[in-house]
């Protein structure tokens, strides 16, 4: 009888001994999972970034007037000021490296006329080196009244990946930037992969 209690004792220490041995291996696995999480995490952020060719904003003037009155300064110089905000913003996304424009010497960039040029802006784009193409706008229809667009084409087959507009009614031309930043942070952050 004794022997039949010792053998007894003998089986569930060894049972023990491998459920405390199975503990620890899962213990052991759960936390070099622990520790390749971060990595992981980094390593899903690190994704290429987009060579985007952001082009000036240009002004598309329907307003009543717009065919009368000359060119404005004022409003070249907001055009620039949005671009510049536009490139700084998109920048701060991490997700595009943005491409240097000031070399492309087509006449649709000399005379701000991309939005009018078919496509033109994705096959400059890719001359430049950039796997996308941005053009803004800035539509004037009236004198107090503008709307903000973007539109991004792919620079290999030319077409529109990202067309939205700020659909907003805005009163001065200091609230182009609004309009812009709008944009960034409600269409372009979201919705491009």
């Amino acid at each position: 009888m004794c022997g039949f209690l010792i053998e007894a004792f003998l089986v569930t220490r060894r049972r023990a001994a491998s459920a405390s041995f199975a503990m620890f291996a899962t213990f052991v696995t759960l936390m070099s999972c622990a520790a390749l999480l971060p990595a992981l995490a980094a390593s899903a952020d690190t994704s290429p970034q987009v060579k985007l060719a952001l082009f000036d904003f240009e002004l598309e003037d329907f307003s009543a007037g717009a065919s009368l009155l000359p060119a404005n300064p004022a409003d070249s110089e907001q055009l620039k000021h949005v671009t510049d905000e536009a490139r700084q913003s998109i920048a701060q996304l991490g997700r595009y490296s943005l491409v240097d424009v000031s070399g492309a010497d087509a006449q649709a960039v000399k005379t701000h006329s991309l939005r009018n040029c078919g496509g033109c802006d994705a096959a400059i784009a890719l001359k430049l080196g950039a796997d996308q193409s941005l053009v803004g706008m800035v539509t004037r229809i009236s004198r107090t009244e503008f709307t903000v667009r973007f539109q991004i084409r792919d620079a290999r087959t030319g077409d529109i990946v990202f067309n939205k507009q700020t659909g907003l009614r805005m009163g001065a031309i200091e609230s182009w930037n609004r309009g812009a930043a709008w944009l960034i942070k409600n269409g372009l952050s979201e919705n491009q992969p």
